[in-house]
């Protein structure tokens, strides 16, 4: 699939993996509508784009837990392109907290910033990529293979996102709709510095050395490589396909594994704990 001269809706662009598949994404020729709830951040974004690619850029904000927002996305995507061939679910938040000590506001938010963003998008945007044929990727978690300690609302939505759009994905095999599941192991990026904590206030200080992790960069070309070449599922790192083949054969030494690996975070909430 050639993704040049193609309409790309991407979710959360502002910042991190979704503003690296903006720049990877305009680098490959695609014509794109990025969305985020920052007005200010898209169109900084938007200048460096066109300066850099030439590219043709719509900027529509967007609060992805809002219906009506994501279905305007749509709409004036539709009213700018006339078209939508690829749909970057993008758009998500994390937490770090014992599911004892969360507040419950804390998971609705997640599931209606990571799940139903995903969903809203999704219902408005299909019946254009079902008459291009098109791609709907989703970009998830090592989380919704198996269970992160701390971060149970968090997996929780990446679990509901892998189970949505499989879902899709067969609902539409004659349809030649292309379904993307791409799982990005920790990826250096803001995310884990906007991470929720028990009573929902962002922790601010990524907890781990982001240094040694994959670069948002690196993801979205992967990401990208996945759609060009309509990949089915795509694990982002060595120890996430690692981690997914232990859930299949030995799932109670992953238990212990990610359990220990996440109580040697600093200020690990799970540290000490019996």
């Amino acid at each position: 699939m050639s993704i040049k001269n193609n309409v790309c809706i991407i979710t959360g662009a502002s910042s991190g993996i979704g503003r690296s598949l903006a720049f990877e994404m305009a680098r490959r020729g695609a014509k794109l509508s990025l969305a985020a709830r920052s007005a200010d951040k898209l169109n900084e974004l938007k200048n460096a784009l066109q300066t850099q690619y030439q590219a043709e850029i719509l900027v529509v904000p967007t609060d992805v837990s809002d219906e009506t927002q994501c279905e305007n996305l749509i709409n004036k995507t539709l009213e700018a392109f006339e078209r939508i061939d690829i749909l970057i679910n993008n758009a998500g938040i994390s937490m770090r907290a014992l599911f004892v000590d969360v507040q419950l506001k804390v998971l609705r938010q997640l599931m209606d910033v990571n799940f139903w963003g995903t969903v809203y998008c999704t219902k408005y945007a299909l019946p254009s990529i079902i008459k291009t044929r098109g791609s709907i990727v989703g970009v998830t978690s090592i989380a919704g293979f198996h269970g992160l300690p701390a971060r149970s609302g968090y997996s929780a939505s990446k679990f509901a996102i892998h189970g949505f759009l499989e879902t899709i994905r067969i609902e539409n095999l004659k349809n030649g709709v292309h379904v993307l599941i791409a799982a990005p192991g920790f990826t250096s990026s803001n995310v884990r510095k906007s991470a929720l904590t028990a009573d929902g206030t962002p922790q601010g200080e990524s907890p781990r050395n982001e240094a040694r992790m994959m670069t948002s960069e690196q993801v979205a070309r992967k990401i990208a490589n996945g759609i060009r070449f309509r990949r089915r599922n795509i694990i982002l790192s060595l120890k996430g396909k690692i981690s997914v083949l232990f859930q299949r054969v030995l799932p109670i030494m992953l238990d212990r594994l990610f359990y220990n690996a996440m109580a040697k975070e600093p200020d690990s909430p799970i540290k000490n704990k019996k």
